[in-house]
C-alpha cells in the first residue's frame, strides 16, 4: 500500500488525474490523502468532487476555505465569484449528495502509526494533538447538524476571532479553528492570526509576523504536519517536520504529489491550455 498527499487541486482535474497516472494509484491498495480546497479555480471543481467520493475508504481529506465556501454559495448565503468556476458543480443533479458528503470531511485527518497530521493551513503552536482533536471534532459536529447553515456557515465570516482562548464561547471557538485549520498563514508574535499578509517568506517585512510553522508548536517533535493553502512559498518552509504542498497549480504553476513511503514528490505542471480566470 501506498500514502500519497496531493497538495490545493482548486478544480484542477486534469492534472490531478495526470500525477495520479505517473504514480500508477490503485485505490484498490493506495490511499490519496489531500489537503483540501478541491474546488474553485480550475474548470473541474465538479469531476474533482465526484472522483474523491467515488474513492470512498481510498481517500482521506481535509476542507479548505473554498471548500467551507461552497457550502455559503450552495446555501444561498454567499454568490459565486465567476472566476471559480462552480457553475457546472451548482447546477449538477448531484449537488444535494455531493454537499451532504463534503459536510463529512473533518478538518484534520491523521496517520498515527507515521506520526502525521494533515490540515489545509497548518495547526495553531499553542495547540496540542488533544486540542487539535477537540475543536476540530466539535467543528465536525456542527457541520453534520441540520442548521449548520445558520448555526456556523453564516456566521464563520471574519477576522475578528484571531486567538485562542477556552474562554471562548462554543460558537467562537469553532470559528477560530476554522480560520486557523484554513486560513492561517503568519501568526504575531503573541500567537494572533494575521489576515493580510500573503506574502513569500523572503517578502514579509513585518517584524511582528511570523510564519505559523516558525513559532514553537506544542505537537511533538515527531510529529509531521502536512498543509496547504500557501501557494506563495511554493512548499518551501524551511522546517523539516513541516510539509507544504500547495504548489500554485491554479495559478498557472504546478500540483505537487508526495508520496510518503519513498520521500518523493512527484510534480505536473499546469496545463496552459486551460484558462482558470
Amino acid at each position: 500500500m501506498a500514502n500519497y498527499f496531493v497538495g490545493d487541486i482548486q478544480g484542477c482535474f486534469e492534472e490531478l488525474t495526470l500525477l495520479l497516472k505517473k504514480v500508477d494509484f490503485n485505490p484498490s491498495k493506495d490511499c490519496l490523502w489531500a489537503v483540501g480546497d478541491l474546488v474553485a479555480r480550475g474548470p473541474g471543481s465538479l469531476e474533482t468532487l465526484r472522483f474523491f467520493k467515488s474513492l470512498s475508504g481510498s481517500a482521506k481529506i481535509v476542507l479548505g476555505n473554498h471548500d467551507l465556501h461552497l457550502m455559503a454559495i450552495h446555501g444561498k448565503l454567499k454568490r459565486a465569484n465567476p472566476k471559480d468556476h462552480l457553475g457546472a458543480l451548482l447546477a449538477a443533479n448531484d449537488i444535494e449528495n455531493i454537499i451532504d458528503w463534503l459536510r463529512l470531511q473533518p478538518l484534520y485527518q491523521e496517520l498515527p502509526e507515521k506520526n502525521i497530521i494533515m490540515t489545509h493551513a497548518g495547526v495553531p503552536p499553542e495547540w496540542d494533538l488533544a486540542t487539535l482533536r477537540q475543536q476540530a471534532n466539535l467543528v465536525s459536529h456542527a457541520l453534520q447538524s441540520k442548521d449548520y447553515l445558520q448555526d456556523l456557515i453564516s456566521q464563520m465570516y471574519g477576522n475578528d476571532i484571531d486567538q485562542f482562548s477556552f474562554a471562548l464561547s462554543p460558537l467562537e471557538k469553532q470559528i477560530y479553528c476554522i480560520n486557523a485549520l484554513t486560513r492561517m498563514r503568519y501568526l504575531t508574535l503573541d500567537g494572533r492570526l494575521n489576515f493580510n499578509c500573503k506574502s513569500p517568506l523572503q517578502d514579509c517585512n513585518h517584524a511582528d509576523l511570523q510564519p505559523w510553522f516558525s513559532q514553537t508548536s506544542k505537537l511533538p517533535d515527531n510529529y509531521r504536519v502536512v498543509f496547504g493553502h500557501w501557494a506563495a512559498i511554493m512548499g518551501q518552509t524551511h522546517v523539516a517536520n513541516r510539509l507544504a504542498l500547495d504548489t500554485g497549480c491554479c495559478w498557472g504553476e504546478y500540483m505537487t504529489l508526495w508520496h510518503l513511503e519513498s520521500d518523493q514528490k512527484i510534480l505536473q505542471p499546469k496545463l496552459k491550455d486551460v484558462k482558470t480566470s
